[in-house]
Parts: structure tokens; sequence; C-alpha cells
């Protein structure tokens, strides 16, 4: 009998351990996540946002090294407030809305984790693909667990759930991604400064 509930005992607790990681999506039903670029050039600065984020991020709260995962976003809904700027933007000679309609990231690994309580601080490594060209970036990133909180960002009318909230910033160079690289750099920087904080949901499902 002794044997029996050990070996009971011992099934549960590799049950619990092997429990897979929670999949948090990333295409916001209120429509809030953004992603934000800055160019900071000798004549004038740039600031704009895209909306079109979807994806999904898989996070074990208990094992945060494990994340994987994609994130994309539409070229499309890259958005500056000038309009001549935006059609240019959305333009062949710049992002080619129309032949590259995605760009995305793709979770590799991450190095360097520090968790306290909920929030997971990590050095992510990712495959970015902009314009069909993919190269390999590591950022600083911040993941932050929030347990049961997604009816308190939905509403009432929201789905019980969790959050998992990413926030980074890092920079990447126009020419290696081949964005009119080495153009008009007195007006449009070299360098693209991108920040973003993304809220992704995992509702809770029941029968």
């Amino acid at each position: 009998m002794k044997c029996l509930i050990f070996t009971s005992c011992l099934f549960l607790i590799g049950t619990i351990l092997a429990a897979d990681p929670i999949s948090f999506d990333f295409a916001d039903p209120k429509g809030v996540n953004t992603i934000n670029f800055n160019l900071d050039a000798q004549l004038e600065a740039i600031n704009g946002n895209a909306k079109g984020v979807s994806g999904r991020i898989q996070f074990d709260p208990e094992a945060p090294h494990k994340t994987t995962g994609n994130l994309e976003v539409d070229t499309a809904s890259m958005h500056v407030s000038n309009p001549l700027m935006k059609e240019h933007l959305h333009g062949s000679q710049w992002m080619e809305v129309k032949k590259y309609p995605k760009i995305s990231f793709k979770v590799t690994s991450l190095g360097n984790l520090s968790t306290h309580g909920n929030i997971t601080t990590a050095d992510v490594t990712g495959e970015l693909t902009i314009k069909g060209i993919t190269r390999e970036i590591t950022s600083s990133t911040t993941l932050t667990f929030l347990q049961g909180k997604l009816k308190a960002r939905m509403g009432p009318r929201g789905p019980d759930g969790d959050l998992l909230v990413l926030r980074t910033k890092f920079i990447v160079n126009r020419s290696d991604f081949e964005i009119n690289a080495g153009q008009n750099t007195e007006k449009v920087a070299e360098e693209i400064e991108i920040s973003l904080s993304l809220a992704g949901q995992a509702p809770y499902w029941t029968d």
C-alpha cells in the first residue's frame, strides 16, 4: 500500500513538472498593442507606430528559460502622421508593404535570466525578418506574468485568464534590411529605435 501511495505521488509530481507552458495570444482584441519606431536624423525626427500585431508566445512561469514563440506585425499598419511620408514609407523604395506584408520575430533563446516574483528579465535572442531579410538580434526584455488578470484588462464581460506583458527596446540599422540604405540620411536616420509593450492573453477555457 505504501509503495502504491509513493508511486502515485511520484506520478503526480512528474505530471506537474511536465506541465505544458501557457500559450499567450498577442492578437489584441482591444486593439491597444502597439510597436513604436523612431528615427532621429539631423534635420528631423520621424515617429510612428504599427498596430497590426499577432503571434503567440509559449511561456512557463516555472521555467521562463524555455520560452518560445513568434510575433508578427502587418507592415501596412505602419503609420506616421504626415500623409505623404506615410505613402513613401509604404512604397517601393522603403517598406514595400505589398511585397513584404509581414515583419516577424522568432524567439530562439533566452540568456542572463533573473526572476523576482512574477517579473523575469532576460536577454532575448531571436530571428528578426524585415523585407525578406533575416538577422539575429538580442534585446533586453522584461516578461511580466499576471496570473488571473485577463478579466481585469478586458472588463467584466471579458474571459477569465492570464496575461503576459512583454517590454523591450532595441535598435536596428536600415542598411541591414535594405530599407533604402544610405539614402536621405539627413532626414531619415540610419538607426531605427524600436520599442514595444505588448500584452498577450491566455483565457481559461471551460467545458
